[in-house]
Order: structure tokens, then C-alpha cells, then sequence
């Protein structure tokens, strides 16, 4: 184990100097000023506001906007969710009140990034540069560029309607840094093929730095009972947000793709529940992490246990900051045509652990490469001309330590 002498979690991002890499998203964590005042006094690094709008472009919200998924358990047990459909809208918070809760924050906390996350209509150049102007005279030090809700407003124009348009990305980019000196983060939506595409787009327009990702557009399912989709908002619902641990693959593999094709820091964000997660997406090129879902389901006091766990993990492998890491797995991120098709392993077993559920031979019989056994005494046995390294026993074993891939 290596240690480096001094560690700092403290980072630069758009010039910025942060105490630490941790963000609040733009979401119902920030729903108000005093929201965020409790968050900074916890010793969260920035917040981003939850999206605000002209006053013409806010509504109220419908009842219920929140489903959860779950791992399935017994009744008596407790819930362990995995992920979260939210249907809410932007703010519903007018304009003025907005404006005058970012002035009360900046003089608060002037060392912690207060970033203003604004949106409107993709033809809307009056609103957008009112928006920029007056989130950066009343103290905003950055602003996000919502072009990524993926529910309420794209039938608006808005949201994920203008982040599935490189050209209206430009354009709208444009718009706002025509009129604003702080620095400019449009935010992506993941519900697209390629993410590289809106943000190489944006840069162009004069992105000063690219957030990613925005919640996954998805149906959480159906009441089986009164067959009424969830959220059930009076029999009828809505294709909304998805988030939480679930969607961090999809997170990892959006923030490497622009790791490796734009030239800005990046903003990570989606399902990071813990100091491991946004480790994960610092390696793999974010210079910041946001955290929503997280704190819905915790609260604002695990910001304590990602600093701690972060400033552990640069410790273990001799790094003095967040510099020494940033994008270092990016670059193992490569096309599947490179990959080494010389490695060969196959499965190996620990009868010692072994629990004797079945579940390996059954997932190799009936999906596999039929290259597990059971002998007498129901142990797996692995046929070595048979296996070809697949790890679908490794997968489905409910036990830690029982299977390990080896050299053939």
C-alpha cells in the first residue's frame, strides 16, 4: 500500500477552486436556497440549483411523480431500492425568488460553487439570455444548460428536445455565452446514440465544460392489480426520469466516450451512491461528481463518507490529488476489435464456500457452454475443454469467494 504525504481532495474546475469534487445535481435536493445553505454547511463542494425558468414556462406538479425499484425481499424486510422514477418539473419557484436566493448563497458560502442550472424553449433566445444574465449578475458562478429533462418539457422544445439536436445545441450555447462572461456547462441526455455528438456540438458553441448524464427516459411498470402504469396519477402516467445505482453503467460509458473526443472538463454524474462510484467516474475522465438520488434516499450527511472514502482511496494508491487521477482508466476504454482474444481463463470452484445452490450448472446448462457437472456430492466440476472463461457461473453465484476465473 503506498501513501502519499499530503492528500487534498480540493479541485479546479472552470477556474473555480472547490474543497472538495462533490456536487449537488440539479434536482429536488436543490429545490430552494435554504436547501442548498443546509447542503454547504454539511460540506458539499457546489451545488447546482434545481432548473429554473422564465415564470411563462413554470407549472404546477401532479401527485404522486416519484416510483421506486427494488430488489425483491419478504414483506417483514426492508425495501433496498436500486433506482427511481421522478416526473417532476423544473422549478415552480418563480423567477425573483430564485434570483434573490443565489445572491443570499454566494455571500454565504463564496468558497463552494453555486452553479444556476436555467432552461427554455430551443427557438428561445430572448428567454435563455435573460435567464443567463440574471442568474450572473445576482452571483451564479457557472451556469448548467438543461438540454436534457427527458420528461414535462420536450413536447415544450424544451429539455431533451434541444440535447437531441446538435445544431439547436450550438445555437443555444451561443446564445448564452453572446451575454454572460461565467463559465457555460450544457448538460446531456443519455437517451441519444451517440453523446459525443450535442457536446462536440456545444463546444463549438462555446462550452466552457459538458455535464453528463441526465436521467434515462423509462415506463417503471404496471400496477398488476388495477392495471394503472406507475406513477399512478389518476389511472393514467407518464414515460419520466429514471435514476439511481441502476443507471451508472450508462453513466461510465457516456463520461469515457467524452473523455476520449472533447477537450473540456466534465461534470459525472448518475447512480453514484458511494466514494467507490464517483471514484470510478473521476478515472474515467470527470473532474467533478453530482450526486441526486443519493441524497433522496440518504441525505445531505453522506457527503462525510464520500470525502472520507475518497481521501482513503487516493492515500492507497499514492496519489496527492484528484490531478494524479482524473481520466487515468479513459484510455482502457477501447473498441472490442482491440481486445486481447490470446487470454484464456476458466472457471475454477471453492468447495470450501460452496453452498450447493445449483445455480452455476444450471445457468452454464441451460445458457452457457454445458461445462459444469455436479458429483456425488453436489459439488460443481468444471469440464476444462468445455469452459470457455464466459464468468456466467462467476455472475449468478450467490457467494462471494465460491467461483475465480484462472489461467487455462
Amino acid at each position: 500500500m503506498k501513501f502519499a504525504d499530503e492528500v487534498s481532495l480540493a479541485v479546479e474546475f472552470c477556474g473555480f477552486k472547490m474543497p472538495n469534487p462533490f456536487i449537488l445535481s440539479s434536482a429536488p435536493p436543490t429545490g430552494t436556497g435554504d436547501m442548498i445553505r443546509v447542503a454547504f454547511r454539511a460540506g458539499w463542494g457546489g451545488a447546482v440549483t434545481k432548473t429554473i425558468g422564465m415564470d411563462k414556462d413554470i407549472g404546477p406538479n401532479v401527485t404522486p411523480r416519484l416510483h421506486h425499484l427494488s430488489f425483491p425481499g419478504k414483506a417483514d424486510e426492508p425495501k433496498k431500492l436500486y433506482g427511481l422514477q421522478n416526473i417532476e418539473l423544473i422549478t415552480d419557484r418563480k423567477l425573483e425568488i430564485w434570483l434573490n436566493e443565489i445572491q443570499m448563497i454566494t455571500k454565504e458560502f463564496p468558497d463552494r460553487l453555486l452553479i444556476a442550472s436555467i432552461m427554455a424553449g430551443g427557438d428561445d433566445k430572448e428567454s435563455w439570455q435573460t435567464l443567463a444574465k440574471s442568474c450572473e449578475l445576482n452571483g451564479a458562478k457557472m451556469l448548467e444548460l438543461n438540454f436534457s429533462c427527458p420528461h414535462g418539457m420536450p413536447e415544450k422544445g424544451m429539455g431533451a428536445a434541444v440535447g437531441q439536436n446538435p445544431e439547436v445545441c450550438k445555437t443555444v450555447t451561443s446564445w448564452v455565452k453572446e451575454v454572460t462572461k461565467i463559465p457555460v456547462m450544457p448538460k446531456m441526455t443519455p437517451n441519444i446514440t451517440d453523446i459525443t455528438a450535442p457536446a462536440l456540438a456545444s463546444i463549438e458553441g462555446g462550452a466552457d465544460a459538458i455535464s453528463a448524464i441526465n436521467t434515462v427516459g423509462a415506463v417503471m411498470g404496471i400496477d398488476l392489480k388495477t392495471l394503472n402504469p406507475f406513477p399512478d396519477v389518476g389511472g393514467y402516467s407518464t414515460p419520466g426520469g429514471y435514476s439511481g445505482p441502476a443507471i451508472k453503467p450508462i453513466g461510465l460509458k457516456a463520461v469515457s466516450s467524452l473523455y476520449n473526443s472533447i477537450n473540456v472538463p466534465i461534470s459525472g454524474m448518475g447512480g453514484i451512491e458511494n466514494w467507490k462510484d464517483a471514484a470510478e467516474y473521476i478515472l474515467l475522465g470527470a473532474r467533478t461528481v453530482q450526486l441526486c438520488t443519493a441524497v433522496m434516499f440518504h441525505g445531505f450527511s453522506i457527503i462525510e463518507e464520500l470525502n472520507d472514502g475518497l481521501t482513503g482511496f487516493l492515500e492507497d494508491h499514492g496519489f496527492q490529488s484528484l490531478d494524479d487521477c482524473v481520466g487515468l482508466s479513459a484510455k482502457k476504454i477501447t473498441d472490442h476489435v482491440k481486445l486481447d482474444r490470446n487470454i484464456k481463463k476458466i472457471s475454477s470452484f471453492n468447495h470450501k464456500t460452496c453452498i450447493k445452490c445449483d445455480l452455476c450448472y444450471i445457468s452454464c446448462r441451460d445458457a452457457g457452454y454445458q461445462a459444469i457437472a455436479v458429483n456425488e456430492e453436489r459439488y460443481p466440476v468444471v469440464d476444462t475443454a468445455r469452459c470457455t472463461g464466459c464468468s456466467l457461473c462467476e455472475q449468478v453465484c450467490p457467494v462471494w469467494d465460491c467461483v475465480k476465473l484462472v489461467t487455462a
